[in-house]
């Protein structure tokens, strides 16, 4: 009797469970490309943490799964005739905890980016805003940020001139709001998970630094009805390999990057899951211009010109990127043709001969070689360009050395002005337009202008072309900035980006795009 009892009852078990009644949680297990610094989004600065916040908060505009722009907690919006001024209408949202999202939780956001005592490095992006400039140097009060809730559900921002990405520009981080109670009760520690309140799909669950970091589905969010996924995890994953590893052995549904080496064979093993679209970044190496011999043109020309950015390309990256003679990147919007360098086609041998000339100029050669050491976050993807640009700068009598250390770790030595001679960095753009990548070596912007390049006939025409309304004439502008960039060159420019994907079968929903954005709320997994 008792063994029939039991029979009959994990039957019923099993019915209830396969009728829909018992469901297990859906987990998505994300590889990361390295451990976030931080998660308050006025002091982020890198792809990996824009990740994770992109899952817990939502700004007023968002990228779809296509990287379209689209409504997010603004449903709509209005925009004056002479495109200096944006009327948000806010949809019926709530915080985490409850709370309904207002259009002054977006005034108080704005004004803690801006207000110079947050420390933001990244509050640059948001001066089109009217007075953002003044008030993050202190000029102004961060009441005099153009920024005004109307009612609780109106949002009105008001530009310093017309900006045609401001739109796109409001997807970036630096648009996500913050919880403006949790903020002031709390601090900096607003960011501990015992603290979030986030107004995205995601709440934070658990952040243990170099492990992982865990967001559950919020229940308030405004669309959870269709977020499929119940808990996603993120893995710091700066060992690229390690992460395919993971994946093979099913630990892993996806992974944002992957070792160039093994392209070949990780197309052959697994198909295609390995996704590599055009991406729309750059990557490069900054060169500290304020510091001797680096502070010569003729050094910085010379190590420039001497690297054979198609081996680079082809042979350690796989065909994975394409060689990059400019520093933005062709087909970005606003523009037109790049400023390329001056050497773009020119033999190899013949750039050899051209750059020991400029260093022989500069006072170097075999009796007195230049020292360069290159500074690069932890990859075997950076590991190996590094090793091969050391290789081909030895051509022309260079003597380089190597240093590394973890992501987090080297992108806080570059803001902070660490004492490096040349660095490997990247920049993926926040919104389609060249300004987005030439406003980099602005004097004033210390936090991404790691080179120190400091030219004021270079910052006049970026003013210019700040306040030119006329987008041909903006684009001519910029293009004259860039050249003066590529003579310059603080930064070497060495490849334009592939994203590298691994991303499983299971995974539903996850679409290729030049931005390289895969919210977790747009995806569903099989079990």
């Amino acid at each position: 009797m008792k063994t029939g009892f039991w029979r009959v009852l994990f039957a019923a078990l099993l019915l209830f469970s396969a009728g829909g009644m018992v469901r297990a949680d859906v987990v998505y297990h994300r590889g990361n490309d390295s451990n976030p610094e931080t998660l308050d989004q006025h002091k982020t600065s890198t792809v990996s943490e824009a990740n994770i916040l992109a899952d817990l908060y939502e700004g007023l505009l968002v990228y779809d799964a296509a990287a379209r722009v689209s409504p997010g907690m603004a449903q709509s919006w209005d925009i004056s005739k002479d495109g200096t001024v944006y009327t948000f209408h806010l949809r019926d949202a709530k915080w985490s905890n409850g709370d309904a999202v207002t259009a002054g939780d977006f005034v108080y956001s704005l004004r803690r980016i801006m207000d110079p005592a947050t420390g933001a490095k990244y509050a640059n992006i948001l001066y089109p805003i009217k007075n953002a400039e003044a008030v993050n140097k202190g000029k102004a009060r961060p009441a005099d940020l153009g920024v005004k809730a109307i009612d609780d559900s109106t949002l009105e921002i008001t530009l310093e001139g017309p900006t045609p990405y401001f739109l796109e520009l409001l997807t970036h981080q630096t648009g996500l709001p913050v919880h403006p109670a949790s903020v002031e009760k709390y601090g900096s520690d607003f960011v501990r998970p015992e603290n979030m309140v986030t107004n995205g799909a995601y709440t934070l669950t658990q952040f243990t630094p170099d492990d992982k970091v865990v967001l559950d589905k919020s229940p308030t969010y405004h669309d959870a009805a269709n977020v499929k996924i119940d808990r996603v995890i993120y893995y710091p994953m700066e060992d690229r390999s390690a992460c395919v590893r993971r994946f093979e052995a099913g630990e892993i549904d996806s992974c944002s990057d992957l070792p160039t080496d093994q392209m070949a064979s990780l197309r052959e093993k697994f198909g295609d899951q390995v996704r590599t679209p055009p991406y729309l970044g750059t990557y490069y190496y900054a060169i500290r211009t304020d510091k001797a011999p680096f502070s010569d043109v003729r050094v910085r020309r010379a190590l420039s010109m001497s690297i054979d950015r198609v081996y680079l390309a082809e042979e350690i990256w796989a065909d994975t990127m394409l060689p990059a003679y400019s520093f933005v990147p062709p087909g970005i919007s606003n523009y037109g043709e790049p400023a390329y360098a001056a050497f773009k086609d020119e033999p190899m041998l013949d750039r050899e001969d051209e750059a020991a000339a400029l260093l022989k100029e500069a006072g170097f050669g075999p009796g007195h070689p230049l020292k360069v050491e290159i500074s690069y976050n932890t990859s075997e993807n950076h590991k190996n360009t590094a090793v091969a640009i050391a290789d081909m700068w030895k051509a022309i009598g260079v003597e380089t050395s190597l240093i590394n250390r973890d992501g987090a770790s080297h992108y806080a030595y570059l803001r902070d002005k660490g004492d490096f001679d040349v660095a490997r960095a990247a920049w993926i753009a926040d919104y389609s337009d060249p300004q987005n990548f030439l406003f980099m070596v602005r004097s004033d912007n210390p936090g991404f202008n790691y080179a120190n390049y400091a030219n004021p006939d270079y910052d006049a025409l970026m003013n210019k072309a700040a306040v030119e309304q006329d987008l041909e004439k903006r684009a001519g502008i910029l293009h004259e900035a860039e050249t003066m960039f590529m003579r310059d060159v603080p930064f070497i420019p060495l490849m334009f980006y592939s994203s590298h994907s691994l991303v499983s079968q299971k995974l539903k929903g996850w679409e290729d795009n030049v931005q390289n954005k895969h919210l977790t709320r747009y995806m569903a997994k099989e079990n």
